[in-house]
């Protein structure tokens, strides 16, 4: 028989390794690491100083960083300084935004496949930017309107709202100029940005692209417009 002793000092080890089981595992004290979620960059080159810049820049994304820039520079000169500015920086999407304006058809029709053969996203206007802040008040229809006709026109559709575009002089897109831009349409009960991308679209898909030089009036900026509403 078993010492006595020796039976309850067993006894004895068996209640505290069964203890042990039961325990619950000490807590860390490690902090967990801190997940970085990183958000798409998007670079905007843009053939204007003001304009165009003045109204990418108010976009306030909450999943995307954006970096948009007015170089001065036109067409095929606008993309290359773009091609130089992606190698700058790692950006998940590049894209080019300029006007047919005056120049060369064929600098404008080169200057859209150069872009491409890069990568890049174009944004592009015949004739010019402000054709896409038209549109967000006008129906316009396409067809010819000259872009000397752009800032009376844009005035016009301001003035019922004492809101001015100063397209001979600054040429910005002021903060309450880009708030009525995004805001409803008081016939339609519709966002205005929502009703430009559809008259965009409608207008854009009335001719056949072999020659974008040719397509007046028309704008690609829904395109980029759109892609930068996914991030709000």
């Amino acid at each position: 028989m078993k010492n006595k002793k020796l039976e309850q000092k067993e006894a004895k080890q068996r209640h505290k390794k069964q203890l042990k089981t039961k325990r619950r595992p000490e807590p860390s004290l490690c902090r967990p690491s801190a997940i970085l979620t990183e958000y798409p960059s998007i670079l905007i080159v843009c053939e204007g100083r003001n304009t165009e810049p003045s109204y990418f820049n108010q976009f306030r994304l909450s999943s995307a960083t954006v970096k948009s820039v007015g170089e001065g520079y036109n067409t095929k000169s606008l993309v290359n300084r773009a091609i130089k500015l992606s190698k700058e920086k790692n950006y998940d999407q590049v894209w080019c935004v300029f006007d047919k304006d005056d120049f060369d058809e064929n600098d404008f029709n080169t200057a859209i496949q150069l872009a491409q053969q890069n990568g890049f996203e174009i944004a592009y206007s015949n004739q010019a930017f402000e054709y896409w802040l038209i549109i967000h008040f006008d129906d316009h229809q396409g067809g010819g309107m000259h872009r000397n006709s752009y800032n009376k026109k844009i005035n016009e559709l301001l003035k019922p709202f004492n809101v001015t575009y100063d397209g001979e002089g600054t040429k910005l897109v002021t903060e309450d100029i880009f708030e009525l831009l995004d805001g409803i349409d008081n016939k339609t009960h519709k966002k205005r940005v929502d009703l430009a991308i559809v008259r965009a679209k409608r207008n854009y898909d009335k001719f056949d692209h072999k020659s974008p030089a040719k397509e007046e009036s028309s704008t690609t900026v829904f395109r980029l417009v759109e892609e930068l509403l996914k991030y709000l």
